[in-house]
């Protein structure tokens, strides 16, 4: 009996010390994850908070060689081309993982689909700019908004497919199986009960998309261009964040070097915001929808 307790004992023992260095090492990973995020965020608001007042946000660039201007025109463009390129890449990501999950199993189709998405998940951004730049900028035979929100679609839907994919995958087939079991068709059931489930992780697959594309500037520089004036025309070149932060990081200005900074912390604290509001408002409906 005194063996077989000290044996126990030592079991026990082991088991919480393994279990307490799993969990520091967890922690140690969580830290060196963390640690650099909060690094770049403060360093771009040591670099780029003294230069924010309000014509940062009201006017348009000035002409080289004047001090001040701002980039209002470059967020409204951001926001204008971010718009474009979610309303078209978020339903088609979301409706390609959907047929993937819960229609397309076994069939050629489907991993053709998934062989594509998986592909384009690493298709270097200037490529994805220049093959945009050949299928319509040189079509329409000029840039425009329009072209950048294709450009930025496109690389959207591979991550939200492939994310919405295996959140549905996740979800317990008793719940498919109850909702046919009351004569519910299967699409139906596919989006009022699969894709509500999974709701949470698919809206997180959207907003890692929408940061992914939300700081690219090489399929704009082949699609967008960029304007130093207001323009709401998707038909027309239009200024972007990331355009006008990577013409001013160039230039040989100090002035436009101080707007640069500016405009780096504006561009990471609008998609933290952003991101933000998506997933407050998400899960309050998918609260909602559970009660």
């Amino acid at each position: 009996m005194d063996f077989q307790s000290k044996s126990m004992r030592m079991n026990n023992a082991r088991r919480t010390a393994t279990n307490y260095f799993i969990s520091g090492l967890s922690i140690l990973a969580t830290v060196l994850v963390i640690i650099p995020l909060i690094a770049i965020l403060f360093y771009l608001i040591y670099k780029g908070a003294s230069s924010l007042n309000l014509a940062f946000f009201t006017h348009i660039p000035a002409p080289v060689g004047q001090d001040g201007g701002g980039m209002a025109n470059a967020m409204v463009g951001s926001g204008i081309i971010l718009f474009v390129a979610s309303l078209m890449g978020v339903p088609i990501g979301i409706a390609a993982g959907v047929y993937l999950a819960e229609f397309g199993r076994g069939k050629a189709l489907a991993t053709a689909i998934r062989f594509t998405a998986d592909v384009l998940n690493g298709v270097p951004s200037i490529v994805m700019g220049i093959s945009i730049y050949s299928l319509i900028v040189i079509r329409q035979k000029h840039f425009s908004a329009l072209a950048g929100g294709v450009a930025l679609a496109i690389m959207m839907v591979p991550t939200i497919t492939r994310t919405t994919e295996e959140m549905l995958a996740t979800v317990p087939h008793a719940i498919r199986e109850a909702a046919l079991g009351l004569g519910v068709p299967k699409w139906r059931t596919a989006i009022s009960v699969s894709l509500r489930t999974a709701s949470p992780g698919i809206i997180t697959g959207c907003m890692l998309a929408f940061a992914r594309v939300a700081g690219e500037t090489a399929p704009l520089l082949f699609t967008a261009l960029g304007n130093q004036f207001w323009s709401f025309k998707l038909s027309e070149p239009i200024a972007a964040l990331p355009l006008q932060i990577f013409v001013y990081a160039i230039s040989p200005y100090d002035e436009w070097h101080r707007l640069a900074w500016a405009g780096a912390l504006v561009l990471i604290v609008m998609i933290m915001v952003s991101v933000t509001l998506v997933r407050i408002f998400a899960n309050r409906g998918v609260l909602k929808g559970g009660s």
